[in-house]
């Protein structure tokens, strides 16, 4: 089972993410901002970050780069998944060291299709679970 942060400020789609992530077997870590995001990531170590890029204070792209710039959480896999779809947009979020970026509207299959590449990607070197 892995562990996995979501950091999601919509209700809906935080607890789809949720759903999704508990039936298929995963423990799951919901923030509904940046910061919360960032302080779970740093105490908890997941094994993969989900990311929105629009929320409140700390946006997603930010909580990125500071996962990146923190030794505890460099190699943890991060997927961005935002409905901001431009070519600039994704290039952003490469740019901050995520791994993958997903836009809004999502596919649940396609979804949970790249977390197992991601988290089989990080293989037994990758991080671990806390919890």
């Amino acid at each position: 089972m892995s562990t996995v942060l979501v950091a999601e400020d919509d209700l809906a789609i935080r607890d789809l993410l949720t759903f999704l992530l508990d039936t298929s077997g995963h423990h799951v870590l919901a923030c509904a901002d940046g910061g919360s995001a960032l302080d779970t990531a740093r105490r908890e170590h997941p094994d993969l970050a989900i990311l929105d890029v629009s929320m409140p204070g700390i946006n997603g792209i930010e909580v990125c780069r500071a996962l990146r710039g923190t030794a505890d959480t460099e190699q943890m896999p991060v997927l961005m998944l935002t409905s901001h779809g431009q070519w600039l947009d994704v290039s952003t979020g490469f740019a901050a060291g995520a791994d993958d970026y997903l836009v809004k509207p999502f596919e649940p299959s396609e979804l949970m299709a790249r977390i197992e590449t991601l988290l089989e990607q990080s293989g037994p070197d990758g991080p671990t679970a806390a919890c």
